[in-house]
Parts: C-alpha cells; structure tokens; sequence
C-alpha cells in the first residue's frame, strides 16, 4: 500500500488543467453497452476507479483501442454475457460502485443484466432502490440472492412507463434513462437529477439516436427508439477536481490558474466558494486564483447568523465538494456550519483535523462547526490514512499547508479519484513524495 510523504508550509505557483469528469465517465463508459457499433471517447480521467470499470467491459467482451493520450475508442459487438454471473465478475463488480450503471444498458440491449453488490467510498448507506424500482416499472423481474449479495433483473422486452423517482439519484437516473432509450413505447422520468453528468448522457444518448426531451430539466420525455448508433463525445472537466484545487490554492496562499474549467457547468460552485472570503476570477474559461496572502473571511447570512453551507441536489452544491469547504475554512476568520445532508459517515475524518490543531465541533453524523484559525496558528504535520476519496484530497490539501511532515497512508482511495495528483502538485512547487511498499 503506497504512501505520501508531503512537507507543507510551502506556497504554490502556476497553472493546472482539470481532468475529465469521473462522475459522467462511469455513466458514459456504460452506455458504450447500448450499441454495437464504434463509440469514441475523450478526455477519459486516468483514475483508478475509471480503469477498473474499462477492465470490467473489457472482461465482458467489448473491444477498447487507445487512440490517444485520454481518449479510447469501444465497440461492444460481440460480448460474452456468461462473464456476468462468473466469479471473476463478481468479484471485480463488487470493487467498484459505478458498476451498477453497466444494468441499465445490458438490460435494455440483451434483456438481461446483472451485478453484485458494488463496493465504492465507505460514506453511509448508499441503497439501489431507485435503480431497481425503475427496471421494474419498465417491466423488468428482479432477484436478489442474499447469499452472494448478487442482483439481477431480467426482461423479454421493456415497455415505457412514466414513473416518479423516490429520490434525484444521479447514478439511478442515468441507470434508468439508458434503460428506457430502447424500450417500446414512452418512459417519463420524474424528479429525475439534472445534474450536468445527466446533461451530458442525454446528449451523447440523442447523438447515438436516442429520443430525449427535456434536458437539464427534473422531467426527462424518452420515445424508446429500436437501435442506437455509434458516436464520439467529449467529457466535461471534473467538478470536483477543479473545486478541490480552488480549496488548494486558498489554503496554501498559492497563485494558480485552473484551465479550461467549463465554467458555465460549475453552477454554485465558485460562489461557495467565494461566501469562504476566497477571491476567484473569471478569466475566459479560466478559474484565477490569486494569493491569499491575507486570508479569507467567512460571510455571514444577511441577517448577521452563522454562515451554513450544505449539499443538495443540482442546481445546489454537489456534495463531493463538502470536505474540501470544510478543511478549507479551517483557516478562514469566522465560523461556518458544515452540514453534509446526504451521507451519514462522511464528516468522520474530521477527527484527522482535530488532531493537527484544527477547531472542528462534530455536532452529529451529519453535522460540524468549524471556526476558523485566520492563519494564526498553523495546522500540525501528522501522520493519518485516507478514508475515501473527497476526505483523502481534504487531508492532503490539509498536509499542504501544515508545518512539518506529514505521511498519508492508503492514498488508493485518493488515486481512485484523483489523476498523478503528487506528479501535478510537484509541477506547481509542492513537495510530496510517492512511497510505493
């Protein structure tokens, strides 16, 4: 298991180019599924989590060309579907939570898809009924084997159905949508999540052929069409990856410039970002970061009350992006309360904080006040392991800016998310070293 040997205090210089989107790769990865003919991609992120899944289709027969640096071609004509209830499978399946989306695509084209419990971050409970209760509503007959924890939903056609989502899932929306492209007749999806990775499925979905309406919005209209075509499309930059650099900068008084961000598919990001006290500016495409040789300081409500800042579905703040804020103000002037809606574990590691000298009070799973330091007193060096990914890149951020050496262990989960983030970093003045066991 590798490690990361960082030296922190030390402020940072230069420019830095987004990766593409890990959220929309695992949707857009999977719809490669609904047709046999040549689907390019570009801009894929060279994560781990984003390699396990090409390796899964790669596993179920689909044939993978690399035509550049970050971009793949796939053509799924001849796949071998006893690989879906093999051992192999279910072990891979299970390691990763994107799996999931490989359902809707499968079941749609062959009649038939399965999968195995998917693993992913260890952030609270993370259920599948919204996936599940969608296949059925298309006419799909669902089983679960409790001994192997193994999942299946078979049908001999799917039928359109309009169905009201029990929550905006983003992966349950995306699993149903590619479902409903092929099935007979008309799907509506209700509260569906309009997040722009959905933006961005329905588009590459209608450039294969399929039939969408109403795009962006919380009511999707899909006309299921017999057969869907090969195309090529383009990942946005990750959202995540450019927020968590935002809280880099900040942190570490640092000068940067986040290139070709997509700006107009970042949504609330860059004014929550700036309610912390952290100057940011539009140049072209271009995230502007500079120095914040002075600090940042927290605003509050209009009415004088403690600043909140908590998660919620699109248009709202993704809440990949809540561990970040939160490390991030722990050296802001004031207080803000953190409140992570959605996953119940996800604010645990701020105990890794406390003990480098951060005033962090865990109110409850969901909860956390943070007041700041103002730079006044230094985050300690520690040594500490990487939970999952959005908490690994907060530690890191938090290791950055620290006096003295810090060691994080277990930084797969940080990789999982995260493209040569040490070899980047080290590009614009950071020292940290790789250890590799």
């Amino acid at each position: 298991m590798s490690t990361f040997k960082i030296e922190g205090g030390f402020q940072l210089k230069g420019e830095v180019h987004a990766q593409g989107a890990k959220n929309e790769a695992l949707q857009i990865l999977c719809a490669v599924l609904l047709t046999p003919e040549k689907v390019v991609i570009s801009n894929i992120p060279d994560i781990i989590d984003i390699n396990k899944l090409i390796e899964l289709l790669g596993n179920l027969g689909v044939k993978i060309e690399e035509l550049g640096p970050n971009k793949k071609s796939f053509q799924a004509d001849d796949l071998n579907l006893d690989y879906l209830v093999s051992d192999d499978f279910k072990s891979g399946g299970k390691a990763l939570r994107g799996s999931i989306m490989m359902v809707g695509p499968l079941l749609a084209r062959f009649g038939k898809g399965y999968i195995p419990k998917p693993g992913g971050d260890k952030i609270g409970r993370r259920r599948l009924d919204t996936h599940f209760d969608g296949f059925i509503q298309l006419g799909a007959k669902f089983r679960y084997n409790k001994e192997e924890y193994f999942y299946g939903v078979e049908a001999e056609k799917l039928v359109g159905a309009d169905m009201l989502l029990d929550e905006a899932s983003v992966t349950g929306t995306a699993n149903i949508l590619m479902a409903s492209v092929l099935a007979e007749g008309k799907t509506t999806i209700y509260n569906a999540a309009c997040e722009p990775y959905i933006q961005q499925l329905c588009k590459m979905l209608i450039s294969m052929g399929a039939k969408i309406e109403g795009v962006g919005s919380n009511l999707l209209k899909i006309e299921g069409v017999k057969e869907l075509f090969g195309c090529e499309h383009a990942m946005l930059p990750d959202m995540i990856e450019i927020g968590s650099w935002i809280g880099l900068a900040a942190m570490t008084k640092s000068e940067i410039t986040i290139k070709n961000v997509g700006w107009e598919h970042l949504g609330v990001i860059p004014n929550t970002f700036r309610r912390l006290g952290i100057t940011l500016e539009k140049r072209g495409d271009d995230i502007y970061i500079p120095a914040h040789t002075e600090g940042y300081e927290i605003q509050s409500f209009i009415d004088g009350s403690i600043l909140t800042i908590a998660d919620a579905p699109w248009p709202g703040l993704t809440p990949d992006l809540l561990s970040v804020i939160l490390v991030v103000a722990t050296q802001a002037r004031g207080e803000v309360l953190i409140h992570q809606k959605m996953f119940e574990s996800r604010l645990f590691f701020v105990d890794k904080l406390i003990d480098m000298g951060a005033k962090i009070i865990l109110c409850d799973p969901h909860r956390a006040v943070v007041i700041g330091h103002d730079f006044k007193s230094q985050l300690k060096a520690t040594n500490m392991s990487s939970p999952d990914i959005r908490a690994g890149i907060s530690l890191l951020i938090a290791a950055l800016s620290a006096k003295g050496v810090s060691v994080i262990q277990n930084i797969e989960q940080i990789d999982r998310g995260y493209e040569r983030i040490d070899e980047r970093l080290r590009a614009l003045g950071a020292h940290i070293e790789r250890i590799e066991d």
